[in-house]
């Protein structure tokens, strides 16, 4: 891009977002210049965009009137001493390149994050986590343009407001675009491997003492043998949140169901596994239509081809609405949902 934006009108989402459902934007802003915001925000107007990345947290429900989409996909390590070094990378750097770059620089703490689908920007929004690592914890500022005040600002990981699955940054949409991300990385190796069959998937590999790269590779070994990939498989991945509630309906769950899996957040909460529910239930490879869960995987709605995602929503309700009267727990939708509300 020779400008620092583009603004073109009519455009076709449906290959922006990893469900493939069709959707389109009446118009849309690709940036490649976050100081050109405040002058490319001005060419949409007042009303807020949404911020695209790489559409894999994403359900379209309808069409929208104003997209935005950061397409700088720059990186680089900004400070290292030896021991500690922070990466920065733009929004629109896909994240798993990212976390590869990362690792073959010789830094560790991104490798339990490997083949997750996005960008680097949509990363904090949803505070991005899988086999026992939340990207908040390897997060030393979030750069954000801040449509309130108007300027490019940047946020430490406090001020981010971290919480599963969640950031001010998704709490408040409308005023955050995220630029980029500062991460705190290291040259010391300290893997986390008590999560999720990690140790395993190594065994299974030979591999005794395990390197970041080594994590990285097995991780990403798992995740393709239980999710299925967008490119052949409309999804956006998991599509509940594994839902967090009381330690005492947990423990009443558990007498009733002792096989379901159960993790302590704190001392009075606990995680419960939304796809141990919703297989219970029997969803796990349902079909309505194009619109359907996984075979190999209860948490994830698929597109088959022709779905539309009032097509997939319905579905998505219909699976919450059986959980919830089997086993009184409300499950929450990770993806954002655009066009309608929850």
């Amino acid at each position: 891009m020779s400008a620092p934006f583009d603004l073109r009108e009519r455009v076709d989402l449906r290959t922006r977002n990893t469900f493939g459902v069709p959707a389109q934007a009446r118009r849309l802003l690709e940036v490649g210049d976050a100081a050109a915001l405040p002058q490319a925000l001005d060419a949409l107007g007042e009303a807020p965009p949404l911020v695209l990345g790489g559409g894999s947290n994403l359900l379209f429900v309808d069409d929208v009137d104003a997209a935005l989409a950061i397409v700088d996909t720059r990186r680089a390590i900004v400070a290292d001493d030896g021991v500690q070094a922070q990466v920065r990378a733009a929004a629109g750097a896909s994240w798993h390149d990212v976390v590869m770059w990362s690792l073959a620089q010789g830094l560790g703490g991104l490798e339990n994050l490997a083949l997750i689908p996005g960008t680097v920007g949509a990363a904090p929004i949803q505070n991005i986590g899988a086999y026992g690592v939340e990207v908040a914890d390897r997060i030393h500022a979030v750069e954000a343009f801040d449509r309130t005040r108007g300027e490019l600002v940047a946020l430490d990981a406090t001020a981010c407001g971290f919480g599963y699955r969640d950031s001010v940054f998704k709490q408040t949409p409308e005023r955050w675009i995220v630029t980029a991300v500062t991460f705190a990385l290291s040259r010391r190796a300290a893997p986390v491997l008590d999560y999720a069959g990690i140790r395993d998937a190594l065994a299974a590999r030979g591999v005794a003492a395990p390197t970041p790269s080594d994590v990285a590779e097995a991780v990403i070994a798992i995740r393709r043998s239980k999710l299925p990939d967008p490119a052949v498989i409309g999804n956006a991945g998991s599509f509940f949140k594994n839902p967090i509630v009381d330690a005492a309906i947990a423990a009443a769950l558990r007498d009733t169901h002792p096989e379901l899996p159960v993790f302590a957040v704190d001392g009075d909460r606990c995680k419960l596994s939304a796809a141990w529910l919703i297989d219970r239930c029997g969803w796990k490879g349902h079909r309505d239509g194009d619109a359907g869960v996984s075979a190999g995987h209860a948490l994830v709605l698929v597109n088959h081809g022709g779905a539309h995602g009032r097509d997939l929503l319905a579905l998505a309700r219909r699976i919450a609405a059986s959980v919830r009267a089997r086993f009184g727990v409300d499950l929450v939708p990770e993806p954002r949902i655009v066009g309608t509300t929850w």
